[in-house]
């Protein structure tokens, strides 16, 4: 399958970004599944570390991969903090439309991720629901921009100075349950993970709320064998959900 690897200018971040696309066989349209790295990794590291080209092989289906850093993917508040959460949004959205053959409404996207970006997956979805209608979560790290509390001081720094209102996705979750707006939700972590206390409390804040998601433990811990091991339930739950003309 082809592998482009985009370089284009985010308005968004007034500098030129990457992002590598995996396109399938056919005319299109197709719809498009963002799939976001993690804190150590860049638009390249799901094509490195997993072998999500092979599994999309036969799938009409869309694959982006973005690059934001350790932003978070939020728009950072403080002096000269960039936008990231926009730069996703407006600026990768927006190319990828320009671009490929895609259909361009919410029921045709998804997002997903691990860890950095299992987090942002949902809360892009939860903030944007206008622009996404799934949204899948590999060991998300649900604490950031709450009470999340780790080894790297910048991002704890981060997650202290961005509003909670935007960007905890406990309070975002509560926001989607009285808007009535309706995401397709999948949750899943290791047993072994350094994150499963924050998954299960985001599931059972959701179950509390009523709002309708998929959730699942499996053995693991926080590494690539476990993203790999369960990268295929991402696609099929992206499959299954999204709108195929």
């Amino acid at each position: 399958m082809p592998i482009c690897n985009v370089n284009f200018y985010s308005i968004s971040l007034d500098k030129q970004e990457q992002m590598n696309v995996i396109v399938p066989p056919g005319n299109g349209p197709f719809g498009v599944l963002y799939l976001l790295h993690g804190l150590s990794g860049d638009h390249t590291t799901w094509l490195v570390r997993s072998r999500i080209e092979q599994y999309i092989e036969s799938k009409r289906l869309i694959a982006v991969m973005p690059n934001v850093g350790r932003s978070f993917y939020v728009n950072d508040p403080r002096p000269g903090g960039q936008k990231y959460e926009d730069h996703v949004i407006r600026d990768v959205i927006g190319t990828i439309d320009r671009l490929f053959p895609t259909i361009r409404t919410r029921s045709a996207r998804a997002v997903a991720g691990m860890s950095m970006g299992g987090y942002a997956a949902m809360m892009l979805a939860m903030r944007h629901p206008e622009k996404f209608s799934v949204a899948v979560a590999h060991s998300a790290a649900f604490g950031f921009g709450k009470d999340i509390k780790t080894e790297h001081a910048d991002i704890n720094v981060l997650s202290s100075v961005v509003a909670q209102s935007k960007y905890d996705v406990f309070a975002l979750a509560r926001k989607l349950s009285n808007s009535g707006r309706k995401l397709a939700l999948r949750i899943d972590c290791g047993v072994d993970d350094c994150f499963i206390e924050h998954s299960r409390k985001f599931h059972a804040h959701l179950s509390k709320l009523a709002i309708a998601h998929e959730y699942a433990e499996h053995p693991g811990e926080h590494n690539w064998d476990y993203w790999e091991a369960h990268i295929k339930d991402t696609l099929r739950f992206a499959l299954k959900h999204l709108k195929k003309k």
